[in-house]
């Protein structure tokens, strides 16, 4: 477009854009734009996440070596950590407390030291999910892949950290006197369940994490309430036995205890199905199930904000 000045010159001026008075999505639409780093559908996001499983896998062995790389015991304290928790739990509440009572000797040690690991299981996957964005900001910020590998991952590594421990535990189970038998074939689902449900709960952390960094200080305080809660270290029903039975029967039902229990039935002879609350193993489950498809889609919900400040 052109006009004439007032001393008689041309000027020529910008000719309107066609984008003039679009909005920004307007713009967007026009032109095929998309959010950066925008949520893709739940469907897509778990395929993914299936494709960054190579991944997840070298990333959790990577955490796996590295978490004990500068002590001079190395990876033996993947086992020595948990056993002497039990060592300490056992001068405390097994000898000073009599937390035994209604099991010999040979029934509550196992008792004891599957407790703690299989505990130790979750309690190490909550922790890890809380710092699982937040500690990694730098991996997010850098590199475009599905935020749940992280929670997953961590959840993996604490799976396989457990795997190692199992092999102390089957010694500490067989010299108490509690030999292989075919219930032991049920530490297989026992711990595919368990490890769904910590995952689902490292998800939750994890979103939670993002957000509020200052909860990793305080999950330390909850676990311990959780753990004492949970029949660690002692069985629900004896201890509870002069309280009223829905005390008891919410700590039995609590997912820590059901899949500590259902371990401790496995591995451990003097240990029947009448210390188990009742559809046991629709309860662990149900669990499962539940955290961790809820815990999948709650990570899921919030992904284009991790790592955004």
């Amino acid at each position: 477009m052109s006009e004439t000045t007032h001393d008689g010159r041309v000027a020529v001026s910008d000719r309107p854009s066609p984008d003039d008075g679009l909005s920004a999505a307007d713009l967007a639409a026009k032109y095929g734009l998309a959010v950066s780093g925008a949520r893709p559908g739940l469907v897509e996001y778990v395929r993914q996440l299936w494709g960054r499983r190579h991944f997840i896998l070298a990333f959790s062995q990577a955490k796996l070596t590295a978490q004990y790389s500068q002590a001079k015991l190395g990876q033996l304290w993947q086992v020595a950590t948990p056993l002497l928790n039990a060592l300490v739990y056992f001068l405390v509440f097994g000898l000073i407390l009599g937390a035994d009572r209604g099991m010999g000797r040979e029934v509550y040690i196992p008792f004891l030291v599957t407790g703690v690991f299989v505990f130790t299981f979750t309690q190490s996957s909550v922790m890890a999910g809380v710092r699982a964005v937040s500690g990694n900001l730098g991996l997010v910020r850098a590199l475009h892949f599905p935020r749940a590998a992280l929670p997953v991952s961590f959840s993996l590594q604490q799976l396989q950290q457990l795997l190692f421990s199992m092999i102390v535990l089957f010694a500490v189970t067989v010299g108490f006197g509690s030999y292989p038998r075919l219930s032991w074939l049920l530490i297989v689902p026992v711990l595919v369940l368990q490890f769904l449900f910590n995952t689902g709960l490292a998800m939750i952390m994890a979103r939670m994490g993002s957000k509020t960094p200052d909860l990793a200080q305080l999950m330390p305080f909850v676990m311990r309430t959780w753990m004492y809660a949970s029949g660690v270290m002692f069985s629900i029903p004896v201890m509870l036995k002069d309280k009223p039975a829905w005390i008891a029967d919410i700590l039995q039902w609590n997912p820590a205890a059901i899949y500590m229990d259902l371990m401790r039935f496995a591995l451990i002879d003097g240990y029947g199905s009448e210390n188990l609350p009742p559809h046991v193993w629709a309860v662990a489950l149900g669990w499962s199930l539940l955290v961790a498809v809820g815990g999948f889609v709650y990570f899921w919900k919030a992904e284009e904000r991790y790592g955004r400040g």
